[in-house]
């Protein structure tokens, strides 16, 4: 297999959209709707697959060189496609090992699946899009490495972005308003572009800082050339942070679990989740309105 085989893992597209009785959207008049992205693949779910499969067959079976935290669902997934499609995965994770500790579940499961971590403290990962930081990284890698493909933080790049667009016109006249949760904007710049006249795209931030709708708006315009689709951003429902959560989130989601029988993956989905009932309350959504929320799952 390589990397141009992506049929041969068999995802599942389109995903399906499945509708659920929740009160706490149809006492507003609200129709909820779940796109299960989290079934395209077991180990490339959601948004993770539309960025990577068409990066791929421009790495051309190289290694794969890429950035995240250490929760990153991004690493695992790219870690899991090269296991599947036989390339070298290089992680660069945001921060430095801890001597004697082990890995976190995210990060032994990368390294089970052949990646090579490289940890690098915060402020050399800030610089991570300098060409001299860069270069010094790719400097250090052993020699069978080669030369690799580098692929930017949270996969999102001008390829990822166009990828993503198909989950937009996956939508087409099922949705008034589509909500996807954000963590570099890629997914957002993309669904936004894919959807129809008249869809508006939502994102969820989960992490802090207010900076992403800016990045959204670069995403496409190097994807597109323009600003591409409806789409707005709310950036209160993060809960403290990447990677953080609270008793009350927790909570919330181990309710939305047992009410409908979903896995519900608590730094992304459970964040997007409960902002959406909030925003119902809130009034946000007119009666009437169908509301897809996309499940991109744990990657």
């Amino acid at each position: 297999m390589n990397a141009f085989d992506l049929a041969a893992l068999h995802p599942r597209l389109p995903s399906p959209v499945e509708p659920v009785e929740d009160e706490r959207f149809t006492r507003h008049g609200v129709r909820l709707l779940l796109k299960r992205d989290d079934l395209i693949h077991q180990d490339l779910p959601g948004n993770k697959w539309r960025k990577l499969a068409p990066n791929l067959p421009a790495a051309a079976g190289r290694p794969v060189l890429t950035f995240g935290g250490a929760y990153s669902n991004h690493l695992r997934a790219t870690a899991a496609a090269g296991r599947l499609l036989g390339f070298p995965t290089i992680g660069v994770v945001r921060g430095e090992e801890l001597a004697g500790r082990p890995l976190n579940p995210s990060l032994a499961r990368c390294a089970a699946d052949g990646m090579r971590l490289r940890f690098v403290d915060r402020a050399t990962y800030r610089r991570r899009a300098d060409p001299q930081v860069l270069a010094e990284l790719l400097t250090e890698l052993p020699s069978e490495y080669g030369d690799c493909y580098v692929v930017p933080e949270g996969g999102s790049n001008e390829a990822a972005v166009r990828g993503c667009a198909e989950l937009g016109r996956e939508l087409h006249g099922v949705a008034d308003v589509v909500a996807v949760a954000c963590g570099t904007g890629g997914t957002l710049a993309g669904l936004a572009a894919g959807l129809a006249p008249g869809q508006r795209a939502l994102g969820m931030a989960v992490l802090k800082g207010g900076f992403l709708a800016g990045d959204v708006r670069d995403l496409q315009k190097s994807a597109f050339g323009r600003p591409a689709g409806d789409w707005s951003l709310d950036d209160r429902f993060h809960f403290g942070g990447y990677a953080r959560t609270t008793p009350a989130l927790d909570a919330f989601a181990e309710d939305f679990e047992a009410r409908h029988g979903l896995p519900v993956e608590r730094l992304y989905v459970a964040k997007m989740l409960y902002g959406l009932v909030a925003l119902a309350d809130e009034g946000a959504f007119p009666p009437g309105t169908a509301l897809a929320a996309v499940i991109t799952g744990s990657g």
